[in-house]
């Protein structure tokens, strides 16, 4: 889930590269943007609720977007019995979307920078729409899983330009856009799991179905209201993700991502076969879940970090984390015990998804867009083979296993983490220099600990 991303001020520093000549130019910028930045604070806050239409289109689809990531959760354990699958193959409904959708971070870049945003947008859009209402009409669990992979393209392709857009069309400025975003954020990461109980106490493919029409209402709604936009400036390069990697701090924060993330998506993935609860009771529990992630990420995350600092406070939440996995690995035939621990994650992992995010951005040494790239990439390979793992574990080993696996990979997150923790306390002090960046993007950097509410970063 996009996620945006660390404290503007580095990112206004003049890198090593810059002239003087360009300095002086960035001085005169720089006067005329205070001023009216100036203007702009001494002006009344307008409502950030009071768009137009096709902000809201937009907006919409992002909250059924953000939607799918927990709406298949309720539906594990009937999906199995109903298809005669085993839970390894039905956890292929993750692996199969997040694992395309890893793969086409690398590339949404390239595309939206030579067809535009809106375009890129309706291609996700589309995608999205063919796909979740191919899944509903399968006959085979295989064949959801294909379904479930186009349906990731789509995600990716949508995820990676829906913020620029809504900021680009929002009125009242680029604050207003950003609230408007992480309420979408919110409102998708909590109402999608128990939107998929309801329609799946009704039948396995009602939550795929409800999908497709929603997305259908979004689709036709940006394409009437929404204006078309203008490509970039700048086309990005397919290899310039990949390249990143070879910066140390992006690569190490990234292997964080992708530690962290294995012991989130096994929570995620595997739990529901332990609770043994209607989808519409799973459902609610996972909405109480969701509702979490979204609370701690938007309001918890930056109160942690002003007081305590990004990595002193990862390191806490990961050992919290960690112990909550362990709880399940301990006790995993205790249904309440299980629930209860599913549900109190929500708050470490809203906690976690913000900040992980943010050590990613505020020392990557590449523009935003390309390190979002490779980010993305790195944690959701983890966060798409954890589930499926987990349940090979659970048949060749024990159900202990894969959450007391998850719980240690948590524990090797903050591990990587503390190599970087320089420059993380760097970065929270505003020290870091960050390569110049367009307007837009500065306005994300400012925003990114809302932004990254549930997932994050998505983009």
């Amino acid at each position: 889930m996009s996620n945006p991303d660390a404290h503007p001020a580095a990112g206004h520093q003049p890198t090593e590269h810059q002239s003087a000549g360009h300095q002086t130019a960035g001085h005169q910028t720089t006067g005329q943007q205070t001023a009216g930045q100036q203007t702009a604070e001494h002006q009344p806050a307008s409502n950030p609720f009071r768009q137009p239409k096709a902000v809201w289109a937009v907006a919409f689809a992002c909250v059924i977007s953000f939607m799918g990531i927990g709406l298949v959760d309720p539906i594990l354990p009937s999906l199995a019995g109903k298809l005669h699958a085993t839970p390894s193959q039905v956890e292929l409904l993750f692996t199969s979307y997040l694992v395309v959708t890893a793969v086409m971070m690398l590339v949404t870049g390239w595309v939206s920078s030579r067809i535009g945003p809106k375009r890129t947008l309706i291609a996700g859009l589309i995608l999205i729409v063919v796909f979740s209402a191919l899944a509903g009409t399968s006959h085979s669990i295989d064949g959801i899983v294909g379904y479930r992979a186009g349906w990731g393209l789509g995600n990716a392709l949508f995820i990676a330009t829906s913020l620029a857009v809504i900021v680009a069309s929002a009125s009242g400025g680029f604050g207003g856009a950003i609230v408007l975003y992480e309420t979408a954020l919110g409102v998708g990461i909590a109402a999608g799991p128990l939107l998929g109980g309801l329609l799946g106490n009704i039948s396995w493919r009602g939550p795929f179905f409800g999908v497709a029409a929603l997305m259908g209402c979004a689709l036709i709604a940006t394409l009437v209201l929404l204006e078309k936009t203008p490509a970039p400036a700048r086309k990005q390069s397919i290899t310039e993700p990949i390249k990143a990697l070879r910066h140390r701090s992006l690569a190490t924060t990234s292997v964080v991502g992708l530690l962290y993330n294995w012991g989130f998506f096994t929570l995620l993935g595997y739990s529901p076969f332990l609770m043994h609860l209607s989808p519409l009771r799973l459902g609610a529990v996972f909405c109480g879940w969701g509702i979490l992630v979204a609370v701690f990420a938007v309001f918890g995350a930056p109160w942690v970090k002003t007081r305590f600092g990004t990595p002193r406070s990862l390191y806490v939440n990961f050992a919290l984390l960690a112990a909550d996995l362990a709880v399940i690995g301990i006790w995993p035939g205790r249904p309440g015990v299980v629930i209860v621990a599913v549900i109190v994650a929500g708050a470490f992992l809203g906690v976690n998804n913000t900040l992980v995010t943010t050590a990613v951005m505020s020392i990557a040494p590449v523009e935003r867009p390309v390190a979002s790239a490779t980010y993305g990439f790195i944690r959701f390979i983890g966060g798409g083979l954890a589930p499926f793992v987990a349940a090979k574990l659970v048949v060749h080993y024990n159900v202990h296993v894969p959450f007391l696996i998850g719980a240690a990979t948590v524990v090797a997150a903050a591990i990587v983490l503390s190599t970087v923790h320089k420059a993380l306390d760097a970065a929270d002090r505003g020290a870091v220099a960050q390569p110049e960046r367009d307007e837009l993007d500065r306005v994300e950097r400012e925003d990114e600990m809302q932004v990254s509410a549930g997932l994050g970063n998505t983009d």
